[in-house]
Formats: structure tokens, C-alpha cells, sequence
């Protein structure tokens, strides 16, 4: 080192020093932190659907997420994506939240903005319907709506860099965030109350799922992981095959499936998958509005016929048991769509012929599917349904 070198280190100029190259604003994240805290915490109540004699011995449990102040089971998944992102110095006092969705998990990040002093940004897909958007702009949410044909987690990367915002990213940081070794959560509430053989569900960006499978392991729980997965979606294909590199066309039901597989998805955490027809998701949601005694959105369908698939092979096998499941939303979000019959015969969704037999399931125990059926043709552009 020369004599000029050792100058600088000794009086403090040297480069290799430099100190606040990221603000930290650590008493107002502290206080963001702190009014999350302060938050009431919902014990969300379950539903235990009443099975017919042939059934004896087993039991279906669903957990109802729509009672949460946002209205969803994302509601859980905003509130750690927002402590993640806060503690990680990633949120500033003075830039929007910004999200790629246009559901359940927009409204959600909206909510928690409203509750923080935050700005927030939802970038949807184009032809996103008026009813959703409006949802967000009640929050005070500011919608941003992508050109057709947009990848809108990359479209909703670039408006955050241009407003000077932080992209939330759901679908990366989902499985990070969600804790999942704590007794504050999903799991410990369902598997304290419950303690089911099998928890299912379909994935959107896979948190959930992921959060339910580590706290059973972590805690040596019995419960095993189904993901039912809609058409077209790349979950199941890329699970199956080890391929987190899977691709499709992506999702019409809103809130699960994706065109790719994503980060939050972890293939380990999984010990089941079933593909469902879209049509059976949608007959699945009505049977449960007429039959059931609660009135969900789509996906809540896709893990009901799940959760009866699984019922008939155990019933077949003679085992006992519980199996768990969540209404992830409530119903009326869906007026417009899965609950108008023109708009279902305008997707190709014909879910008339599997009416009868989940009816006749929950009323027997009997399981006869549809021996013939349409299905919805595969959609010609990529759908980023989220």
C-alpha cells in the first residue's frame, strides 16, 4: 500500500467504506409493522358438510377464508407478503405497492394499503370485468390495465420501476413469506381444530399448499397435500413430470391454475394431484350453493370435487377419516360469470351434465360421473388469470 493509500484509509475517504447506500426508514417501517400487529386476527369458523349414511366414518371439513375483512384466503397471503416486504426494506414510506391481479388477492393488497397510509396499483389483464375493477378502486386502488397478450407479472415489474413502486410479486414470494413453523396461520388453525388425513385445495401461487405441507412436517402431522389443478393449467404437468419448466394456456377459473409453473410451487410439498374439468369446478360451486349451505367462488369448487374424489376412494377402501378443504371466497364476486348461465355457455363451460352426480354424491354417497360430456375448447391466447 502506498503512502497516499494509507492516507485515506486512516482518514476515512477510502472507498472501500461507504455507509447508507439504502435508506433505512426504520421507525416508519416499525410502525407499519406495528399496526399490522394491531390488526383483529379472524379464527376462521369451519363448515362440517353433512355426509349420507354410506359415508360413515368420514368426514368433510371446510374452512370458511371469505369471513376475513378482505374477503378471501388471500387475505392471510397479503398480510405476510406485506410484513415480508417491509422487513426486507423492499416498501418506502413515499412509493405504490404494485401487484400483477385482478381477484382476490388485488383486493386484498388493497385492503392492507388502505389500513398502512399506502398507495397502491393492481396491473390486470386486458378486458378485466367492470365489477373487479370497481372492487379495487373502492379500496382506493389505482387499476392499470395491460395490452391483450401481455405477460402481466413482467408488465406489472415495469410500471413499478416507472412509478418508483415496489413489486409485491405474489407468485415468487408466497411460499417466503407465509409462516409456516409459527402457530399464527392456515395450518396450526385447520390441523388444531381438525387434524384431517388430507387438506385440499387448488394452487395459484402454490403459498397455501406450500404453508399446509412444511407446518405438517415441521410439526409431524398426518395430513397429506392434494392440489386439484383446472384445465389447461401447467401444475399438474409440470409436477407430474419433475418439470418446473412446464408451460400451457393457462386457467379460466379465477384464482388457481397458471400458464406457467411458478416459484411459489414447490413439487416436494404435494403428495396428489387431480385434474378437473372446469365444468365440474363450476357444477361443484352451485351443488354447494344449492345443497351445501354456503355459496363459494370457482376454485372453491375445483377443491370440492377434489376433496369428493378423495372421500369415494377412501369410502372404496374402507378407511376413515377427515378430509379438508377451504371456501376461499364468497360467491357473490361471481354473479356476473360462474354464476350466469350465458356466461358459462359463451366459455364453452358446460356443467349441467355434472350437476346430478355431485348431487347425488352428497345425498347417497353414490359416485356416477357423467358418462358423456363437453369440454371447453382450449383457450387460443394465453390466459393469465389471477
Amino acid at each position: 500500500m502506498s503512502v497516499t493509500e494509507r492516507a485515506k484509509v486512516l482518514d476515512g475517504t477510502d472507498d472501500d467504506d461507504l455507509s447508507d447506500r439504502y435508506r433505512d426508514e426504520r421507525d416508519w417501517v416499525a410502525g407499519r409493522i406495528e399496526l399490522i400487529r394491531g390488526l383483529p386476527h379472524v379464527e376462521t369458523p369451519l363448515i362440517e358438510v353433512p355426509l349420507p349414511a354410506k359415508l360413515d366414518g368420514l368426514r368433510l371439513c371446510v374452512k370458511n377464508e371469505s369471513v376475513h375483512p378482505s374477503g378471501s384466503h388471500k387475505h392471510r397471503l397479503a398480510e405476510a407478503l406485506f410484513t415480508n416486504a417491509l422487513a426486507s426494506g423492499w416498501l418506502r414510506s413515499e412509493g405504490p405497492v404494485v401487484e400483477a391481479s385482478s381477484g382476490s388477492t388485488a383486493i386484498s393488497e388493497a385492503w392492507f394499503c388502505q389500513q398502512l397510509g399506502l398507495a397502491f396499483a393492481a396491473v390486470v389483464p386486458s378486458g378485466t370485468a367492470k365489477e373487479k375493477k370497481d372492487a379495487i378502486r373502492d379500496l382506493n386502488g389505482n387499476v392499470v390495465e395491460a395490452p391483450p397478450g401481455a405477460d402481466l407479472c413482467e408488465h406489472a415489474r415495469q410500471y413499478a420501476l416507472k412509478v418508483g413502486g415496489h413489486f409485491m410479486d405474489q407468485f415468487t414470494y408466497a411460499e417466503r413469506a407465509y409462516d409456516w413453523h409459527g402457530e399464527h396461520g392456515l395450518a396450526p388453525e385447520l390441523l388444531g381444530a381438525v387434524d384431517p388425513d388430507w387438506f385440499v385445495m387448488g394452487a395459484g401461487t402454490g403459498g397455501t399448499v406450500t404453508s399446509v405441507g412444511r407446518y405438517a412436517r415441521n410439526t409431524g402431522r398426518k395430513v397429506r397435500v392434494c392440489v386439484t389443478d383446472p384445465e389447461n393449467s401447467a401444475f399438474f404437468a409440470g409436477w407430474r413430470d419433475d418439470n418446473p419448466k412446464a408451460t400451457d394456456k393457462g386457467s379460466r377459473i379465477e384464482g388457481i391454475g397458471r400458464p406457467r409453473v411458478e416459484p411459489s410451487f414447490l413439487f416436494p410439498m404435494v403428495n396428489r394431484m387431480i385434474r378437473v374439468y372446469d365444468a365440474a369446478s363450476v357444477a361443484a360451486m352451485r351443488v354447494a350453493a344449492d345443497h351445501l349451505g354456503f355459496r363459494p367462488g370457482p376454485s372453491t369448487g375445483t377443491g370440492l370435487f377434489g376433496a369428493l374424489r378423495i372421500l369415494h376412494g377412501m369410502q372404496d377402501r374402507g378407511e376413515r377419516g377427515t378430509v379438508a378443504t377451504l371456501m376461499c371466497d364468497d360467491g357473490s364476486r361471481y354473479n356476473n360469470e360462474y354464476y350466469n348461465n350465458d356466461w358459462c355457455a359463451a366459455h364453452g363451460i358446460d356443467f349441467e351434465p355434472w350437476l346430478d352426480p355431485i348431487t347425488e354424491f352428497f345425498q347417497t354417497g353414490d359416485w356416477r360421473p357423467p358418462t358423456t360430456f363437453d369440454t371447453a375448447p382450449r383457450p387460443s391466447d394465453t390466459l393469465w388469470n389471477m
